[in-house]
């Protein structure tokens, strides 16, 4: 192969990165991809749809409580026994002997992350059971990775179980 030939070649990788390059310009100049919402509105003569998902109804946390399984409650501990104990020894997470009425961050030897000091009180029956739906939820900051209980039964179930054991 002659040099003629090899710049031939390289001229026409050059030409096709200068063209690569001369379509992004112009693409980045047309479309504005740095938005926050690269969307556009559309008007119509339509009014806009109104919520009409159900509103939560309150739960009354002492009475669903007083009627869960505690044994059924052991079985959904198995989630948090991954971090908590309940022998009074501390693990991930601090130990829940007695939590149900105990202080919030009250656990000597446990470094909490301070979120739960923030929100201040006693673990009441209804705190926990907020809690369990949405840890970060409830305590914005919690060093906490659980998701949460999705089902009120099992936060009931839970909170029975720990209610019985270590009080």
């Amino acid at each position: 192969m002659n040099t003629m030939e090899i710049t031939k070649f390289v001229g026409a990788i050059c030409g096709s990165l200068l063209v690569f390059l001369l379509i992004a310009t112009a693409s980045a100049s047309i479309f504005d991809t740095r938005q926050e919402f690269a969307a556009f509105i559309i008007e119509t003569d339509e009014p806009e749809a109104e919520d009409d998902a159900p509103a939560e109804e309150a739960v009354d946390v002492a009475t669903l409580v007083a009627a869960a399984d505690a044994a059924e409650g052991e079985g959904v501990f198995r989630k948090c026994a991954a971090c908590h104990k309940l022998d009074g020894s501390n693990a991930v997470g601090p130990h829940l002997d007695g939590v149900v009425g105990r202080d919030k961050s009250a656990v000597p030897d446990f470094n909490y992350s301070g979120a739960l000091a923030e929100v201040g009180g006693a673990w009441t029956v209804e705190n926990l059971y907020a809690f369990l739906e949405d840890p970060k939820g409830y305590a914005p900051g919690t060093s906490m990775a659980f998701a949460g209980l999705a089902k009120s039964e099992e936060r009931a179930d839970v909170i029975a179980y720990l209610e019985t054991y270590g009080n």
